[in-house]
């Protein structure tokens, strides 16, 4: 696209010294507008649009020394060039000129090829600093996005915390009851479509902990090809058959190590996105690419870093957004459809699920011409893509004899665990803080063969309790529990890394199994070669 010539505005009150001003810098390429006092000048230059000001220092009205400094205390000018032409050739001059403001001082006569190059440099400078600012003003910009979804984050992972221990119980005690109900009971139906609706407020709570980047992650070295292949299937079942899907997947893909259930999250999210954008269809079109970020493109995409990426890029034919949607599309609860018609998650747990896999996402889109977003996820340089299969469907955890000591705040969840340990034939102790635990633990004789505690409890951690209670039962295995996930709890100290954990809200089936898992030792490994 063509771009404008560079305006230069004359103030000069001689006549003749302004059209011959005019006629040199028109001839090499300029746009000249002249104003013949200060005043005049002043209102031009409020008015913007001037990319260089050649100034007599003697005008009627308003002196070239008080224009300048009036220019100067105008925000909107202050790296607008000024040149000072005048014949008066004294010292004093020249300083006086370079105080008010001026950039640059040429005296008359000049040469009409130093004339020239002054002005393009001034000009030239003035469009770099014009780039810096525009540059500037989209990174503060960019900065103040990324501080509000930081903190909405924090609170989405707050609520989906407190959420969590009320889940658990809700759940909970539902398939305790619905054990022991008959398949034709009454009651059953309504229990039921409680244990529906509380797993799917369990799917909110996940969604709400992967935009505040806390859900629990198993990462591994995936091939993106392979996964995007995998879920084609899935695909042409959640999008309408008027939406045509095409996949262009690059040879030679390099690898690199995110969640593979997360990965498809996001695949089905921007999918099911694309989808309602098109209500009368469409094009879906997924694409992978290997692709290096250099300094240039970091620069203009802060936080990006320069390096080794794979590009997934999720693009439709849809109705495409406004710059003021998309400033808001990541936001949780930020929805443009109907009520009723979407949680307003979907967008918000994709960035949620990138920027914790350590990658980054950006949209291009304008309106009626369709959507494009593009996520970018590191490579990948150690390990190789692990195969995939189709998961073990689990078989029901057996119960167990031992003794555990269960130590939980909340009188709700500890009756509920107190309820699936008794009925699984463990031995219970169960206390409601960590000194209460202690005193137990010091009247109790016998083998205490589990600690199983919230991470946070009144007056001590959970960590620190499970410590004091190793020296006097060296025996004991610890399992903690949070409504936070395992990432938050162990870069916050509370647990070490790769200790025990279940996140809330659990089921009685998953707490059974977690349980065998920890207490029951791993199988003996093979000696290795020499």
């Amino acid at each position: 696209m063509q771009t404008a010539p560079p305006v230069v505005l004359v103030i000069e009150d001689d006549a003749l010294v302004a059209d011959m001003l005019r006629t040199m810098l028109s001839r090499a390429g300029y746009t000249v507008e002249i104003a013949a006092d200060g005043v005049t000048g002043l209102a031009r230059i409020a008015a913007g649009g001037v990319d260089l000001v050649l100034l007599d220092l003697l005008l009627p009205e308003i002196n070239g020394l008080e224009l300048c400094q009036r220019v100067r205390e105008r925000e909107s000018d202050v790296y607008l060039p000024i040149i000072v032409l005048t014949g008066q050739v004294r010292a004093d001059q020249r300083q006086a000129a370079f105080a008010a403001g001026a950039d640059d001082f040429l005296t008359k006569p000049f040469e009409r090829e130093e004339l020239l190059a002054r002005v393009q440099v001034w000009v030239r400078a003035r469009q770099r600093m014009q780039a810096l600012h525009a540059r500037l003003l989209h990174e503060q910009e960019q900065l103040r996005r990324s501080q509000r979804l930081e903190a909405l984050g924090q609170l989405a992972g707050g609520v989906a915390h407190d959420f969590n221990n009320l889940l658990t119980v809700i759940t909970g005690f539902s398939e305790l009851v619905l054990q022991r109900l008959g398949a034709t009971d009454p009651p059953r139906s309504y229990l039921e479509e409680i244990t529906k609706a509380g797993e799917r407020a369990s799917a909110l709570t996940r969604q709400l902990l992967a935009f505040s980047r806390r859900q629990v992650l198993e990462p591994e070295v995936l091939d993106l090809n392979a996964v995007v292949t995998d879920a084609e299937q899935m695909l042409r079942r959640v999008i309408d058959d008027a939406v045509e899907l095409h996949t262009h997947l690059s040879p030679d893909l390099w690898p690199v190590k995110a969640d593979r259930g997360q990965i498809d999250q996001v695949i089905l999210n921007l999918a099911v996105n694309a989808r309602d954008a098109m209500p009368r269809g469409g094009r879906l079109t997924i694409e992978t690419a290997n692709v290096e970020l250099d300094e240039s493109y970091a620069q203009r995409h802060a936080p990006v870093r320069p390096g080794s990426y794979v590009r997934l890029t999720a693009s439709d034919t849809g109705m495409g957004m406004t710059p003021d949607v998309q400033a808001h599309i990541f936001e949780p609860f930020f929805t443009t459809k109907a009520a009723g018609k979407g949680t307003g998650l979907g967008l918000a747990t994709v960035y949620g699920i990138v920027k914790q896999s350590g990658g980054y996402i950006w949209v291009y889109s304008e309106p009626e011409h369709g959507t494009t977003f593009k996520i970018y996820l590191p490579r990948e340089l150690e390990g190789a893509p692990a195969a995939t299969s189709a998961p073990a469907r689990p078989r029901s955890a057996p119960g167990g004899t031992e003794t555990i000591l269960v130590v939980e705040d909340d009188p709700q969840i500890r009756a509920l665990v107190r309820g699936v340990l008794d009925a699984s034939g463990y031995t219970v102790l169960e206390a409601q803080r960590g000194d209460e635990a202690i005193r137990l633990g010091e009247e109790h004789a016998d083998p205490i063969h589990l600690l199983l505690t919230d991470v946070v409890l009144p007056g001590m951690s959970g960590r620190d309790l499970a410590h004091q209670l190793a020296a006097r039962h060296p025996e004991l295995r610890a399992l903690f529990m949070s409504g936070y996930t395992d990432q938050v709890v162990v870069e916050q100290g509370l647990v070490e890394p790769r200790a025990p954990f279940l996140q809330k809200p659990f089921t009685p089936e998953g707490l059974r199994r977690k349980l065998r898992e920890v207490l029951d030792p791993a199988p003996p490994q093979p000696p290795s070669s020499p």
